[in-house]
């Protein structure tokens, strides 16, 4: 076990116990939210000399007991109160809740207040604290409601109603009781309390009358702390997209006073578009266990408007670029899993933790927000995509439906596990031709759409070079594109792969491309991520790079064809499995290299949950479950069961009419070599016909014995596998053009 720094805006996870290096004070006040303790280092500096020594701590950095018991030796033992907002409760942090009694037991005249860092109350942190059910609600108010006022008028209460040493006990400057903020107010920069007036006078000042509007929702206690910096700057980055953003600040949805504004705000600001960075998750679905009628599921957010998921990071930004999950785990439950039960469509880390400034009164490195300038301007071109694709009418929009190819045969083409990919596919294009979309000549049906599709080049490396390509991309274009990307992803397609010339999908300078329109409608064959490389390997290998053919399909379709939506259609193809992070992925990440800020749809096998969240938050995909296809007893069909048919009419005609033999063996010798059976069994040479159609009519008989023996179809086992295949063996050793046969 060895000592480790406190980290400003991190959780060190490394075996170890933190110092916090603080001196002894009389009050010492720990909490988990750094808004928190940012607003009463603040209030504190304020004060100043008024108070007496005061120390500020973030309680996560002594989860660890031997940490906490080395700041209860070096901080606490001198104390005269501590305050800890404990958020979660006292079983999530059972040891400190425990040392806390005990030290306050310990000596007499030792204060001891817990309240919850929550908006819910707690009996148990009431009971456990040292004084009266009223002194904690009133601490807990000033907590809640926050802002440095607050923080003020709480200090002073501590230091005057709980006889502490200090400057206050003099003069007794009279503290006031807590300022209660709205549950949820419009946030504008430079404005105390914005109203929807306000908001309306600034779109006319900047020229946003005609601009969508994109709504952003963030926690009061960013705005009670003062820690809006990173909002300021994404709304900067929506407003530089032709987007006119309206904040408001909200204590939770699940407060009936918040959501009330909310929705009434969305309505009257007419907003197309929700960006939402609240945590945790807002529907009160039972679990289906538990109730006896069907469960409903009712969105808190009014209207029919995407919401998107935001992302601040509790992390710092360094250690988020190191870390190759991309979050930590609390970060992906309060901000990744749980807003993904409200149907949220999750984006990007926006802001990550800094270090703000040192507060010498409280001895404690005040962290704040700091907002990711690339990632919020993805995230910007992300929200107007998406605000495009619902402004746009039907018929103008572009959409590319986007079949999987695993493995990379053209047999597998649309592959989709528990989908008939190719027909689904046609009538996902007759339900947008329907609905007003350009598409044009939709195929018959599946088969049509794959054999169109097969007269043109695919993945197959031995048909690339003399099929047809109906869309390409010229090099000299393509390495445009491919020049704005980070440097780091540059190199590794150029160490792996080489230049564009040595891709197998280069011809005359371009790079083709496989697929097909349908009018203004694409329908792609998703690239391979290699070539002459191991099936699965290409598939599913974490550090493979795409090639450069690859990268020039998504180029295509985002830069050239302009799509305005892309469907990858069926589970499942190869993007969501591309390097980078798993969760809160950076610029250098290979899904958002590939595909970019784009709306996606993916409709998704419902009973796999795991890969279809691995598209949902790599690749910002919206997954529309489909149910598992019907268990059916898997009968022959086509040629094979016309076999059987015939077997079972020639067993019936061998002992009655010799005359009807002849002309069955003549029908089924004529369906194996039309259906291709007889060059399937590989041999092609004649022997004598006398000789051979006595095996024939052995095997056909002997067949017919075993089906009726064991009541099954002739070719569903393996000894009736084997049967048929010396079926097939006699059949093609009949001489072709014999008049017997």
């Amino acid at each position: 076990m060895h000592l480790l720094a406190a980290q400003p805006g991190g959780f060190v996870e490394e075996e170890g116990i933190i110092d916090l290096g603080q001196d002894p004070a009389k009050m010492v006040i720990l909490a988990a939210a750094d808004t928190s303790l940012a607003m009463l280092a603040t209030a504190t500096e304020q004060l100043g000399d008024e108070l007496p020594s005061i120390r500020l701590a973030n309680w996560s950095h002594l989860l660890k007991p031997a940490a906490f018991d080395l700041y209860e030796q070096k901080v606490l033992e001198q104390a005269e109160l501590v305050l800890v907002s404990l958020l979660g409760g006292a079983s999530y942090w059972n040891y400190g809740f425990q040392r806390l009694q005990a030290w306050q037991q310990a000596k007499p005249g030792r204060q001891l207040i817990l309240v919850p860092g929550d908006d819910a109350p707690d009996p148990e942190l009431t009971l456990a604290s040292s004084c009266n059910a009223g002194t904690c609600h009133m601490v807990w108010q000033y907590l809640r409601q926050g802002g440095v006022s607050n923080g003020i008028n709480l200090l002073r209460y501590l230091a005057q109603e709980h006889n502490l040493d200090s400057a206050l006990l003099g003069h007794k400057p009279q503290w006031q009781p807590p300022t209660e903020l709205p549950q949820a107010l419009i946030y504008q920069p430079g404005v105390a309390q914005a109203s929807l007036m306000d908001w309306q006078t600034n779109t006319q000042i900047q020229g946003l009358q005609n601009a969508p509007v994109v709504a952003l929702l963030f926690y009061r206690s960013h705005l009670q702390s003062g820690n809006t910096q990173m909002f300021d700057g994404l709304m900067a980055s929506l407003i530089k997209q032709s987007m006119n953003p309206i904040a408001l600040a909200v204590t939770s949805l699940k407060d009936p006073q918040a959501l009330a504004l909310v929705n009434h705000t969305l309505k009257q600001s007419n907003a197309k578009l929700v960006l939402s960075s609240l945590g945790f998750a807002s529907n009160k679905v039972d679990a289906p266990s538990l109730c006896s009628a069907p469960t409903q599921f009712t969105l808190p957010i009014e209207g029919d408007l995407p919401v998107l998921q935001l992302v601040l990071s509790s992390t710092t930004n360094d250690a988020w670029r190191e870390h190759q999950q991309g979050l930590r785990s609390r970060d992906i439950a309060m901000q990744v899993v749980l807003p993904e039960m409200d149907g949220h469509v999750l984006t990007r880390a926006i802001s990550f933790k800094s270090m703000g400034y040192y507060s010498k009164l409280c001895q404690i490195d005040l962290v704040g927000y700091q907002l990711e300038p690339e990632r919020a301007e993805f995230v910007a071109r992300l929200a107007k995509s998406y605000c495009s694709l619902g402004h746009k009418a039907n018929h103008d929009k572009r959409i590319a439906l986007i079949l999987a190819n695993y493995p990379t045969k053209d047999g597998r083409i649309g592959n989709g596990v528990g989908l008939d990919t190719p027909q689904s596919a046609i009538n996902v294009l007759q339900a947008m031709q329907d609905a007003g979309y350009a598409v044009d000549k939709v195929p018959e049906n599946g088969n049509d759409l794959i054999e169109t599709l097969l007269t043109s080049v695919t993945n197959n490396p031995n048909t690339l070079h003399h099929l047809p390509c109906w869309q390409s991309i010229d090099s000299t274009e393509y390495l445009a594109h491919f020049g704005q990307l980070p440097n780091v992803c540059q190199q590794a397609v150029w160490q792996r792969w080489g230049s564009p010339e040595q891709d197998p999908k280069y011809r005359q300078g371009r790079i083709m491309l496989a697929g097909l329109r349908l009018g203004e409608t694409f329908i792609g064959i998703q690239p391979a991520r290699g070539y002459n490389l191991d099936l699965s390997a290409n598939y599913h290998d974490p550090d493979l790079v795409p090639p450069h053919s690859y990268l020039a399909f998504y180029f295509w379709l985002r830069h050239n064809y302009q799509v305005d939506a892309v469907i990858h259609l069926g589970k499942h193809g190869n993007l969501e499995w591309l390097p980078g992070k798993g969760v809160a992925l950076s610029d250098e990440c290979w899904p958002d290299v590939a595909l970019g800020p784009m709306p996606h749809f993916y409709p998704f096998i419902v009973n796999d949950p795991g890969e279809g969240t691995q598209a949902k938050r790599r690749a910002s995909a919206v997954i529309i479950d489909h149910l598992t296809p019907p268990l059916t007893r898997a009968e022959t069909y086509g040629p094979l069961a016309d076999l059987e048919l015939l077997v079972d009419e020639f067993y019936e005609a061998s002992g009655v009419d010799p005359r009807r033999l002849k002309v069955l063996r003549s029908e089924i010798l004529t369906l194996c070599t039309s259906s291709g059976l007889d060059v399937d069994c590989g041999m092609d040479k004649a022997v004598d016909e006398e000789s051979a159609m006595g095996k024939l009519d052995n095997y056909l008989c002997e067949l017919k014995e075993m089906q009726i023996r064991d009541g099954l179809h002739i070719f569903g086992n393996a000894p009736k596998g084997r049967l048929l295949t010396d079926l097939l063996v006699a059949l093609v050793r009949v001489p072709r053009g014999s008049g017997n046969a």
